[in-house]
């Protein structure tokens, strides 16, 4: 049985890598492997567990009825292996909310360790970042609220982080940030960006109303969608540009202090009520033009609102941590 688990709004399917081969896909046995060949089975593993079943589709709604495949674990005891599946069949690198989820489902399962923080390892086939990616996770309250924090580590800025090409340097608040001309064709408001590398690619623009953040629907409306896609998917779905691997979107804002208002457009997926590294990335291009000071960020988007941690030493940004919670759906 398939278990969908949802962190702010983002929703994950979550499955072991033996269901997946009783599904008769042929995933291999580890999970390094399965993601240097990953274009052999995971469009069949999201066709079938993340497909609608026929006649239950929504109006209106996405094309598959959760946001990405978790597969996994790949042993018994941590550190544990797992596979992040978007909808197109692509592998993530690392995803907030889906690492929040499996670290709820392997608590629910009975395998987090009560006491120790637990590492989960990402693999994937981006030839931009090694491979896999570690996350230590650690059991946490925030509010009275039960949940996970997340080291994401030490962020890193600039083109050169994420792989782009072509794009120009531009002035904002006495920072150099990138020109992204795709963006700022779709809207003059958006030539402002922020690239930020949190174990996966991000492009933060910075806007400063918020007439300029755009809505998740028309995101989804043909010309907006279209330009979108181009920019952040990779080839043959998306044109790679500026960044050959595809880039992950968001859009930020400054509420109040240490208030970020955000939207996020994914790589491999589109339009999304939240993502936890989007939302990580936000709060450190936040931090680098000045809108928030190191400790605690609040990033808000429209599935709910991610508590960030940043730590800072000698003027710079040292780790970065996320706080998520997840719930198993009925």
């Amino acid at each position: 049985m398939t278990s969908f688990y949802d962190a702010r709004g983002n929703i994950y399917a979550v499955v072991a890598p033996d269901a997946v081969r009783r599904e008769g896909i042929d995933l291999p046995e580890q999970a390094s492997f399965a993601a240097q060949t990953r274009e052999a089975w995971a469009l069949s593993a999201i066709e079938a567990f993340c497909a609608w079943t026929p006649g239950t589709q929504p109006p209106g709604s996405k094309d598959h009825r959760c946001d990405g495949l978790l597969v996994g674990p790949f042993q018994a005891s941590p550190p544990f292996d797992l596979l992040i599946v978007n909808t197109d069949g692509t592998l993530a690198e690392r995803s907030g909310n889906g690492l929040t989820i499996f670290s709820q489902a392997l608590s629910d399962q009975g395998l987090f360790p009560h006491s120790a923080a637990c590492v989960l390892r990402v693999h994937h086939d981006k030839a931009d970042a090694p491979s896999p990616g570690e996350t230590s996770v650690n059991r946490a309250q925030v509010e009275g609220v039960q949940g996970f924090w997340l080291d994401l580590g030490q962020p890193s800025f600039g083109p050169g982080a994420v792989s782009a090409h072509g794009v120009a340097e531009v002035a904002f608040n006495g920072r150099e940030l990138s020109h992204v001309a795709p963006l700022a064709a779709l809207d003059p408001a958006w030539s402002h960006s922020q690239f930020v590398r949190v174990g996966n690619p991000h492009c933060v623009t910075l806007v400063e109303d918020a007439v300029a953040l755009p809505a998740n629907e028309q995101m989804r409306e043909a010309r907006l969608s279209e330009g979108l896609t181009r920019i952040a998917y990779a080839m043959p779905t998306g044109a790679g540009r500026p960044c050959p691997a595809g880039v992950n979107l968001q859009w930020a804002m400054r509420e109040s202090e240490g208030r970020i208002a955000a939207r996020v457009f994914e790589r491999g997926e589109g339009p999304t009520a939240s993502s936890g590294t989007s939302a990580s990335a936000v709060a450190c291009a936040a931090w680098r033009v000045g809108w928030v000071a190191a400790g605690e960020v609040r990033v808000v988007m429209p599935g709910g609102t991610a508590p960030i941690l940043l730590e800072e030493e000698q003027g710079e940004l040292s780790r970065v941590n996320l706080f998520g919670t997840a719930r198993l759906m009925g």
